[in-house]
Parts: structure tokens; C-alpha cells; sequence
């Protein structure tokens, strides 16, 4: 494959959140008087289903318990911005050289998240000038499309804004679920597992690694 765009799929293919996004979700149920408390193991289990709203419903139907799955994951989402503003983020490893070599090649960067505006917004906050909103030619959020992922829309929506092929991009992806958007949008993907992530799970991977590397795009780029 020539590879002309690079696809970051998930804020946590840029920063490391998976503790942050677990912390936050037990506080939420805390502060909802729920006796829920997702451990890292039990968040590593429920990781497998991209969408944490679903994954509320989820684990609530599985428990027999009754719930305003959207009001806790909106709650959950404010405090998780909290947090991120609290915590001095670093880009994970190897991000930084990615873009300057995408950037040195003019091959167009998208941030193909389907999450709230405001956790996109609060990403970009919270990494202050290690990265810029500018970078990217385009930057997704859930007011997007109708279909979050595994769904392929928003990475048929950055296709067709950025007028690029499926087979001309690389995509970079941080779980299983998220990959699967990937795929299924013809979009080839570098598994990058994050911490409650298994790497052997990345199945249709081109492959997967825990440090990016411009090494790894040239290798594919032939």
C-alpha cells in the first residue's frame, strides 16, 4: 500500500487514558448511589464493546438494574475532563515523531473519534502545545453521524470529507472495538493497544506495537 493520511481513531491513541476513563466512571456511579466499582480487571472485560454509554446499559441490564444510561455517561464525561485537566498528559510514545514525519510528507492527519465534542475539546486542553487542533484536517465527535463505532461512519464521514481512498490511508487504533471501525470501512489499522488492552487480540492488524514509529509507516509504504 501507498500510505497518503494517518487515521488516529481514539483519544487513546494520542494520550494514555484507560485509568482515567475507569476512575471517572466509578465516580459517577458513586455519586448515583450505585455500589458499582469497575476494577481494572472488569474494565479491561467491558473494553471489548466500543461505546461507553453501551457499556453502561450493558452492565446495567446484566445486573438487573435500572438506569438513566445517558445521564451517567454525560456525568462520567465531565468528570473525566476534569481529571484530564488535572493530569499533566503526555502523548504516547512515538505520536509526536508520527506527526512530524506525516507532516514533512504532507499527508493529511484526521483525529477519527466518534466521542463528545467535549472530550475532544478537553484532549486538546490537556496536551497544550505538545499538539494543535491544526494538525488535523479533520477532527470527529458523535454529532457526526448517526452510528457510533464499530460502526464505519465516521471513518467514511473523514473519507469523504478529506476526498481520500479507504486503500491510500492507515488508520492507528487503540482497541479491538475501535479497530473494527477501521476495517470495516476498508481501512487498514496499526494496532496500538492501550493499558487495559490484550495486543494479541488485534486480529487483521498490519501490526501492532506499543511505540509508534515513522519506521513503521515507511515500512508499509511501498
Amino acid at each position: 500500500m501507498t500510505v497518503k493520511a494517518i487515521f488516529f481513531g481514539s483519544i487513546g491513541t494520542l494520550v494514555e487514558t484507560s485509568d482515567l476513563q475507569r476512575r471517572a466512571f466509578n465516580q459517577a456511579f458513586s455519586e448515583a448511589d450505585l455500589d458499582w466499582n469497575w476494577s481494572a480487571e472488569v474494565y479491561q472485560q467491558l473494553l471489548t464493546k466500543s461505546g461507553g454509554r453501551d457499556r453502561i446499559q450493558d452492565f446495567a441490564n446484566h445486573h438487573g438494574t435500572d438506569v438513566d444510561a445517558s445521564q451517567l455517561h454525560l456525568r462520567k464525561t465531565e468528570i473525566f475532563d476534569g481529571l484530564m485537566a488535572q493530569e499533566a498528559l503526555l502523548l504516547r510514545p512515538g505520536i509526536a515523531s508520527v506527526i512530524v514525519h506525516a507532516k514533512a510528507n504532507n499527508w493529511p492527519l484526521a483525529f477519527v473519534t466518534s466521542t463528545s465534542k467535549a472530550n475532544v475539546d478537553a484532549v486538546f486542553v490537556a496536551l497544550g502545545d505538545q499538539i494543535k487542533r491544526s494538525d488535523f484536517s479533520f477532527v470527529g465527535n458523535d454529532t457526526m453521524v448517526t452510528n457510533a463505532k464499530p460502526n464505519p461512519d465516521i471513518y467514511q464521514k473523514a473519507l469523504s470529507d478529506l476526498n481520500l481512498e479507504a486503500r491510500d490511508c492507515m488508520a492507528i487504533e487503540d482497541t479491538v472495538a475501535s479497530m473494527a471501525s477501521a476495517l470495516a470501512a476498508g481501512i487498514a489499522c496499526i494496532g496500538f493497544p492501550g493499558a487495559f488492552a490484550e495486543a494479541r487480540d488485534f486480529k487483521g492488524a498490519v501490526l501492532v506495537t506499543d511505540e509508534l514509529s515513522p519506521n513503521h509507516l515507511m515500512t508499509l509504504d511501498t
